[in-house]
């Protein structure tokens, strides 16, 4: 193999301040002797004029054994060079893997790659990188919104790698391997059984906040194992604690309290965890979560007295002092201010408040938290009371008196903090200054210093808090657990969340920094071993010829530290000592770690004796020893802990006990673990020493041995969290800082372990895709494998075998290989396009050859045709020339001929115009003289008898002038006579009398006039019917007298006949004369009495009026009279039209098309009288009322108008009383058939008695064994086909209510409902539909039918009101049934959508991202996924050719037949519209959540596939009228728009921007990183992808990055108005077997 570094060969320079930049070698001297040098010349990348340089210069020794074993300098060594010598650069990777998701996947593995690849990711708000199966997390010191509810389900069931690198990854790892596990603890060669989760990292790197969410994620994600029958397990409804159980609750609550008592702030953590824990999460079989267990380690109790600057104490404290009321903090004696107590002041006032935090609001979620596990708010406050009493003992004043301690009686805080603890003032204060020695003889006790005095003191306070911290993790433990440890009982498996501190290394490390790192120690140990068992037995699993990986193991330090006679033996020795001090415990030390494998390990260091140096794995750290010791023991004096445990604060008493009986159980279980491990045993326990904690160091052993124990015994995955930066800013990067941390949590040595072997593994499938095009197609065939191409790719390419293996299903390469193949990639695809572009450009000169040529020829055509042309036109011009004057000579001698004829004739023709004038004047002349002289005649004979007419008038007006004057003059005379006026009004009474008698002779008079009336007219029918048939006889005789064959004598008689019948005819027609003149002089007497009577009645009128009291009688009885007849009038009415309901032509209704118009086709009789009840007009019916009739008409105008009005406006009837009226079928003549049977109450009453049988029809015939009708939009069941069921149904119910049987109707509608919605939600699947959408309409029907009823009851009308054959119902009862029954059905029509929707989503959510995101339908621009799709089939049969699951003619059928459901059924268009629209908003939801989740889809060839099939249901919402469908999945279009605009300058983002609006700030930027460039495609620059990501905003809450899918929920639906009902249908098909309920329709019918 040639030299790896040529000209153009991308390599890493280091650089002291950013670690490592880029370079390019832009020359290479290649020496003739191989002892020369090599020299190259490396131009750094960031200087774009090329005069920034660097020489380098080796051995060619060197470049020839760098080319042989390509992988040996890919991980930077820490060895350095030769002196003299230049280290060879490390290699870059290609562009295609410089931003790889798995730091594994890298070519070219060494320190400049890891961290340009992590930086590169975080650079883009990507702060998750997977290194093998470790996990690096950044810490992005930003809130980013990828851990709601919708990022957890959208990795929920996802295999690792298949989405972005992310916590949830890991844990859905961990949770899918649980879920294999057999139970029996432990865990399986797969890797299935019980789980641990490691996070660590230093402080600030974000190990709480990841820890949490993996809770988080453990406590929400749903079991895609399960029956999606059952639906989620929970949903995010209203918080994010929805849907959980008490455990999972609680499990959360658990992180606010160990953060408030165990966290605190530090120069570089604001939340820093000051103890390391370990949740395990209990699973029982069912997978569901059934308690957890807590386990902490290393509690920095130093912190409760001492904070270093800008430091602060345990959170709890600064809650306490800002969040407790005024009352109880003055109970506790406590100020708001945290300066006023020493142990809290130590941080200075810079410390607190933390920025952004709410101590008060923590101190809320703290009291909530403690509350959900269970501890009571009395209890809390006695927590609370023993930290008021911490703070107290820190403000005791201790002073110097020549040797001795003093501690003042006065003290107040020594007061409040004994007062608050329950101890006696005088003894804690005895034992506070002095100390009591016990030898065999005596008691000694002596005084303290004042420093030994704030020892004793502090030491009391820390033993206080630590017994109060495992106290709380005890009470939180038993919390989980549940009562009686049943969570642990019914556990099975569990996963385990380690939240350990990482390597730690400062200026002074002391023994907290010791314990810490020997645990890192530990862990490393175990994580090293885990790597190197991964990777042999995938080794193993291939098949492949290998040699067992070699690697550094850290067992050397480790012995070191807690072997026998190490570090921690020696420190236990020196502690146990009563004069045990720091510098003999150093001294120890040296004197006894002097073996030569322990030298290479331990270290002393030159100018500090009491220190020593430790190389660990990550760095070399110097122990300064100061403290070790009293660190170590930090236990209280044997008289404190007496005092305490004798307290009279019970509270303090059970904590105490609590924590040392947890104490010494852990010590005994630690003691017998070491005895079953082979270890020696221990010193002697002395008389009295039960209670005496053990030594600090030994606890923490016996903790981490307990820990490795269960990590060994569960399958691990690591979380590696990484602080970028000191100062905290987000998506900020150090490299130099970052890199330190990587080599701290062992990524680095995972990368050596995997360069030792074969760390880039590819399948066969993705390394033919990817390099198919390094052989020729020539060397393949239909007929080759994957394996044999590819073994035919490596044999050409790479002629090393040594440098890749063949396993059974991927190819496993040697570190660099990649680079090497993407290399070749890079030249053959160079040469491929220099070849196409020979050619095309070689087709397009040749065309253009052929366009020229063709054009020629044309030119040449062309002309010639104008030479043509030109010619033939001359000739036609000398030929028209010719024919032009010929005709032109002709038109001129036939012009000169016609002028000259046309003077002629108008001189003739003025000449006689001019004699016939002058005759015609002379005769008009003549004539007006003679008229003249007739007017003028006729004129004066006028005048002369209009003179005397008018002499005439004014005679006679004088003389009739004279006559009235006399006739004047009398009748005043006589009208001033008294006596006249009395036999006026005499004549008057007389008159009345006898008028009153007349009338009364009258009305008996027209009576019998009437009768004989009726008489004659009945006479004139009988005689007009005699004439007719008089008259057909004498037409007949006609007619045979006609015939010439009759003979003479028949003739004769015949004519005598004739006569005969003449005579009679005549004598008849004479008697219907006088008839007729009868009734006419009749009618005339009729009239002139009728004409009579007025006037009398009239001349009584005018007498009565004259008298006050016979005006008010009469009007009294005519007011009365006016009243009786108004009540006969409505009561006649109401009768006549109850009694003979016309029925009326159904209105139109969207679910009547065709309303009950089929009656008519039975021949019903379609006119019925109306209904005159005075029910209030009906917002579902489409006619009107009956008229406002007018109290104050007679009878007969009333039934007059009413019959009018009906006539014209005929009313609805309410479908409350079906028309049981006589509607009887008619013959053909258009009469009705008589009626069987007109009273049928009996017969219907014992059908709706018999529950049995009816319920038996209704409830299987009806609805379990109905044959629903098929959908279909061409042949469209008719409306009564299809809502027949509920028609029927409501008919039932109607007759139940008419017959009282109110609690029957309920018991029959509540079985009939559950029995409705348990036949729904029977189906599964797509099979829903058809029932689902059946029973919903009819259920829409049921329930319009309940509306109408409703609003009868609220206007006063009960069942059947109108009816002469109803029982009595209760209106109460009747009225609340109605209530309850409607509510009922909404609640039923609601579920049923709710079930047939959730099915539907069920069934789509399957189709969606296999048919709108895989399916590549648009030929041209097919691509690759890394499944292998389109190069099967270019090889047309090799491998297996697995097309998606669904394709988009399943979606669209899917559409289809929800919407000819829904057509065919008759449901409304509201409806319509709100289940197409939240099916396309749920398939733009997962379409769109599926395709921004997915690295290897964001491709502009991938968006063009997508927007052809969003075109698809374009043109079916086009199509179905339903454009506004589109706006559902306009995130979706927009997406696909965005892959494919151009992305190459800052002016092509702002343009993107503007175009995808609806997208928010992170998907955008999501899409945009995840764009997947074409060979072809130059890369999209880092600085735009900078750019992009600096506009996502941290603080916008409204910025998601999915969208919340709704595939386990349905929207809200909007019940449709209640439908326009005519009247209650009774047709029952004659396929139904419902006997009972065919008898009941026929009998109301």
């Amino acid at each position: 193999m040639s030299s790896i570094y040529s000209k153009g060969t991308r390599v890493w320079l280091p650089d002291p301040s950013t670690g490592w930049v880029a370079g390019t070698v832009s020359s290479i001297s290649t020496p003739t002797d191989e002892s020369s040098e090599v020299t190259l010349i490396i131009t750094y990348d960031h200087d774009e004029s090329g005069s920034t340089t660097k020489t380098l210069k080796f051995p060619y020794s060197v470049i020839q054994a760098a080319s042989a074993d390509s992988g040996a300098g890919n991980v930077q060594q820490p060895t350095s060079p030769v002196p003299g010598q230049d280290q060879l650069p490390p290699l870059r990777n290609p562009p295609l893997l410089e931003s790889s998701e798995d730091l594994a996947s890298l070519s070219n593995l060494n320190e400049p790659s890891v961290l340009h690849a992590i930086a590169t990711r975080y650079s883009r708000h990507l702060p998750y990188t997977y290194s093998g199966i470790v996990l690096v997390a950044l810490n992005p010191f930003s809130p980013l919104a990828i851990y709601g509810p919708e990022i957890i389900q959208a990795y929920s069931g996802r295999k690792k790698g298949e989405l972005e690198p992310h916590l949830f990854a890991i844990a859905e790892e961990a949770l899918d391997c649980m879920r294999r596990g057999s139970g029996k603890g432990g865990t399986d060669p797969t890797g299935a059984g019980d789980q641990t989760i490691v996070v660590s990292g230093e402080s600030g790197a974000g190990k709480t906040v990841s820890a949490k969410f993996i809770l988080r994620y453990f406590a929400s994600v749903d079991d895609p194992s399960k029956s999606e029958s059952s639906g989620g397990r929970r949903r995010e409804i209203g918080g994010e604690d929805d849907g959980m159980s008490e455990v999972e609750k609680q499990i959360l609550a658990s992180n606010p309290i160990m953060e408030a008592f165990g966290n605190a702030k530090t120069t570089r953590n604001d939340n820093s965890s000051r103890f390391g824990k370990y949740i395990e999460i209990l699973f029982d079989k069912s997978h569901e979560i059934v308690g957890a267990r807590i386990r902490t380690y290393l509690l920095e109790r130093s912190r409760l007295v001492y904070q270093p600057e800008s430091e602060r104490n345990y959170h709890i404290f600064y809650q306490l002092l800002a969040g407790a009321p005024s009352k109880e903090r003055k109970d506790l004696s406590i100020s708001s201010n945290p300066l006023d107590f020493a142990y809290m002041a130590g941080g200075g006032p810079n410390s607190t408040p933390i920025p952004g935090v709410d101590d008060s609001k923590e101190f809320r979620e703290t009291q909530n938290a403690l509350s959900t596990v269970g501890i009571s708010v009395e209890k809390q406050w006695s927590i609370f009371k023993i930290l008021a009493a911490l703070l107290h003992i820190g403000n005791i004043k201790i002073t110097q008196a020549r040797t001795d301690a003093v501690l003042a009686d006065e003290d107040p805080s020594l007061a409040l903090a004994t007062n608050l603890l329950g101890l006696p003032l005088s003894d804690f204060k005895k034992w506070t200054v002095k100390k009591q020695l016990i030898t065999r003889s005596e008691k000694i006790v002596t005084n303290l210093g004042s420093a030994q005095a704030m020892v004793v003191r502090d030491s009391v306070a820390k033993f206080i808090y630590t017994c109060l911290f495992d106290w709380l993790v005890g009470v939180v433990n038993e919390s989980l657990l549940g009562e009686g440890g049943e969570g642990a009982q019914k556990a099975t498996k569990f996963i385990g969340v380690l939240d350990i501190y990482g390597f730690e290394h400062f200026k002074k490390n002391s023994f907290e920094q010791f314990c810490i790192n020997w645990a890192n120690e530990k862990l490393q140990q175990e994580f090293n071993a885990h790597v190197f068992k991964l990777e042999q037995e995938e080794y193993v699993r291939e098949e492949i010829n290998w040699t067992f990986i070699e690697f550094a193991d850290n067992q050397a330090c480790i012995d070191v530290i807690e072997g026998k006679m190490g570090i921690l033996t020696l420190l236990d020795e020196e502690s146990r000592l009563p004069a045990g001090a720091d510098a003999s415990f150093a001294n120890k030390l040296h004197q006894q770690l002097t073996k030569p494998e322990q030298k290479e390990v331990f270290k002393k260091p030159r100018f500090n004796q009491n220190a020593f140096t430790i190389t660990h794995y990550a760095h070399d750290v110097t122990y300064d020893v100061d403290g070790f010791i009293d660190k170590n023991r930090d236990t209280v004096p044997d008289e404190h802990l007496a005092l305490l445990q004798n307290s009279s604060n019970e509270f303090l008493r059970e904590v105490l006990d609590a924590a040392l009986e947890a104490a010494n159980t852990a010590k005994a279980n630690g003691d017998q673990a070491k005895n079953a491990a082979g270890a020696g045993p221990g010193p002697a326990k002395r008389v009295g020493a039960a209670t005496r904690k053990p030594t600090l160091g030994s606890i923490f052993k016996h903790s981490l041995i307990s820990l490795m124990d269960t990590i060994n015994n569960t399958n691990v995955h690591y979380i590696r969290c990484i602080k970028p930066n000191e100062a905290k800013k987000a998506w900020e990067l150090e490299p130099q800082q970052v890199l330190a941390q990587l080599r701290a949590c062992g990524v680095l040595e995972t990368i050596r372990i995997s360069c030792a072997g074969y760390p880039s593994r590819w399948t066969f499938e993705e390394f033919a895709e990817r390099y198919y095009m390094l052989v020729s197609s020539k060397e393949w065939s239909s007929n080759t494998d994957y394996r044999g191409l590819c073994s035919l790719i490596l044999q050409k390419t790479l002629k090393d075998e040594d440098k890749y293996q063949m396993g059974l299903t991927k190819i496993f390469f040697r570190a660099g290989m990649l680079a090497f193949l993407e290399s070749l990639r890079t030249q053959r695809l160079n040469e491929l396009v220099t070849l196409v572009q020979k050619n095309v450009r070689r087709r397009i000169a040749y065309k253009h050859y052929k366009e020229l040529k063709i054009s020629t020829i044309k030119i040449q055509s062309w002309y010639r045709g104008i030479l043509a042309r030109r010619f033939v036109e001359e000739k036609k011009k000398e030929s028209a020339a010719i024919k032009i004057q010929k005709i032109a000579r002709g038109y001129l001698a036939r012009k000169q001929y016609t002028e000259l004829r046309n003077a002629v004739i108008k001189i003739q023709s003025v000449v006689r115009g001019h004699q016939a004038r002058k005759r015609a004047l002379e005769e008009r002349t003549t004539s007006a003289v003679l008229k003249l002289q007739s007017l003028f005649r006729g004129l004066a004979v006028r005048r002369t008898y209009l003179a005397q007419i008018r002499k005439v008038v004014v005679l006679q007006s004088q003389w009739r002038r004279k006559l009235a004057v006399r006739e004047l003059r009398g009748l005043k005379a006589e009208a001033k006579s008294a006596s006249k006026f009395k036999e006026i009004s005499y004549q008057l009474e007389n008159k009345v009398v006898e008028l009153t008698q007349n009338l009364q002779k009258r009305t008996a008079d027209n009576k019998e006039l009437s009768s004989k009336i009726k008489t004659l007219e009945q006479q004139i029918e009988s005689w007009q019917t005699k004439h007719d048939e008089i008259a057909t006889k004498a037409k007949g005789h006609e007619a045979e007298l006609a015939k010439p064959t009759v003979p003479l004598n028949q003739f004769e008689q015949a004519l005598a006949a004739k006569a005969e019948t003449d005579a009679q005819l005549k004598e008849t027609a004479h008697r219907v004369a006088e008839q007729e003149k009868e009734i006419a002089r009749l009618t005339e007497e009729l009239s002139a009495q009728a004409a009579d009577m007025e006037e009398k009645q009239f001349a009584i009128d005018t007498a009565t009026a004259k008298n006050a009291e016979d005006l008010s009688t009469i009007a009294g009885l005519r007011a009365e009279l006016a009243s009786t007849k108004e009540q006969i009038s409505r009561h006649n009415t109401l009768n006549a039209l109850t009694k003979n309901e016309r029925q009326r032509e159904p209105p139109t209704s969207p679910t009547q098309p065709h309303g009950l118009r089929a009656l008519q086709e039975l021949g019903v009789n379609a006119e019925r009288q109306p209904s005159t009840s005075r029910r209030r007009n009906r917002r579902h019916s489409t006619t009107g009322t009956g008229p406002t009739q007018n109290h104050t008409r007679n009878l007969s105008d009333e039934i007059t108008a009413i019959k009018k009005n009906n006539a014209a406006n005929p009313r609805a009837v309410s479908v409350m009383f079906p028309q049981n009226g006589p509607i009887r079928p008619r013959d053909s003549s258009g009469l009705p058939l008589p009626s069987v049977s007109d009273n049928t109450s009996d017969e219907i009453m014992r059908l709706l008695e018999d529950d049995v049988s009816l319920d038996e029809d209704v409830l299987q015939g009806l609805i379990y064994q109905l044959k629903i009708p098929q959908p279909s939009l061409h042949n469209t069941p008719s409306a009564k086909e299809v809502i027949f069921p509920a028609h029927l149904i409501s008919l039932v119910s109607n007759e139940m209510w008419k017959q009282g049987m109110t609690s029957e109707s309920e018991r029959f509608l509540a079985n009939v409902m559950q029995a409705i919605q348990q036949h729904v939600i029977s189906f599964t699947g797509e099979d829903i539909i058809i029932p689902g959408v059946f029973w919903l309409s009819n259920v829409q029907e049921i329930l319009s039918f309940i509306n109408i009823a409703e609003q009868d009851a609220q206007a006063g009308y009960g069942p059947g009101f109108d009816s002469e054959n109803t029982s009595t119902v209760n209106f109460d009862q009747y009225e609340k049934l109605i209530g309850i029954v409607k509510s009922d059905l909404d609640s039923l029509e609601y579920n049923i959508y709710y079930s047939t929707m959730l099915e539907i989503k069920k069934k789509l959510t399957k189709m969606v991202i296999p048919a709108l995101i895989e399916s590549q339908s648009l030929p041209g621009f097919i691509t690759a996924d890394g499944s292998g799709r389109m190069f099967s089939r270019m090889l047309s049969g090799m491998g297996s050719n697995q097309q998606p699951t669904a394709t988009m003619d399943d979606i669209l059928n899917l559409l289809n037949k929800v919407w000819k459901c829904l057509k065919s059924y008759y449901m409304e268009e509201s409806v319509m519209q709100q289940v197409v629209t939240e099916l396309l908003k749920l398939i733009g939801q997962i379409a769109f959540n599926d395709l921004i989740m997915r690295r290897n889809f964001c491709s502009w060839k991938r968006a063009m596939q997508i927007q052809y099939n969003i075109t698809r249901i374009e043109e079916w919402c086009k199509s179905h009228d339903m454009p506004e469908g589109l706006l559902q999945l306009e995130h979706l279009m927009q997406a696909t728009k965005l892959l494919q605009l151009k992305k190459a300058t800052m002016g092509d983002i702002e343009i993107l921007f503007d175009v995808c609006w609806i997208l928010s700030p992170s998907q955008i930027q999501k899409l945009i990183s995840q764009y997947h460039n074409a060979d072809y495609e130059a890369p999209i620059s880092n600085e735009i992808l900078k750019a992009v990501a600096a506009r996502v905003k941290p603080d916008d809450k409204s910025d998601h990055l999915l969208l919340t899918p709704e595939t386990d929920e349905v929207g809200p639906y909007q019940l449709p108005p209640a439908r326009e009902i005519a009247g209650l249908e009774t047709y029952v098909p004659a396929w139904l077997n419902v006997p009972v309920i065919r008898r009941l329709a026929m009998h109301v019918s």
